[in-house]
């Protein structure tokens, strides 16, 4: 493969990859809009769920999901509205808030889960194991080299 194909596939990921969140968070609107929940709102309760161990900081969420501070704020706010999370103070430093989600979010998550299911196989529809674990691969690596780029951003 010659430096300009390498080129070539580089720029059709990077497009593809925008594209495919614009239409996956299209797609995931649609299928939310009934549960009153955007698809950024359900992105945080997932976060939420599965990345950490103990009820994080909103600056710790804000990191994980790539986004800022007042916009995992305000998402935050909504879902407390709806009674899916709660703003809960930490017991070491009363300065520190941190998120929780409530026991409803486990409702939540029982109403949707088929059609998570359903939204997930027709998505991965066709695709390889082999190649899951290739675009994983290469995903997690991207990630790295944001999260890279974005510190030597602050550090300069």
């Amino acid at each position: 493969m010659s430096i300009f194909d390498s080129m070539k596939d580089q720029k059709f990921v990077f497009g593809s990859v925008l594209v495919i969140a614009n239409r996956m968070d299209t797609l995931l609107e649609r299928e939310l809009k009934e549960y009153d929940v955007t698809a950024k709102q359900w992105l945080l309760t997932a976060v939420l769920a599965n990345s950490f161990d103990q009820p994080p900081t909103i600056k710790e969420v804000a990191r994980e999901m790539g986004s800022s501070h007042q916009n995992v704020k305000q998402l935050a706010l909504k879902l407390e509205q709806k009674g899916l999370l709660v703003f809960e103070k930490d017991k070491k430093d009363a300065r520190v808030t941190r998120l929780k989600l409530t026991n409803q979010i486990y409702e939540f998550s029982q109403l949707t889960q088929s059609k998570a299911t359903s939204f997930t196989q027709a998505l991965f529809k066709g695709i390889e194991t082999e190649d899951m674990s290739k675009g994983r691969a290469m995903l997690q690596k991207m990630l790295s080299n944001l999260t890279e780029m974005d510190q030597t951003e602050r550090d300069e």
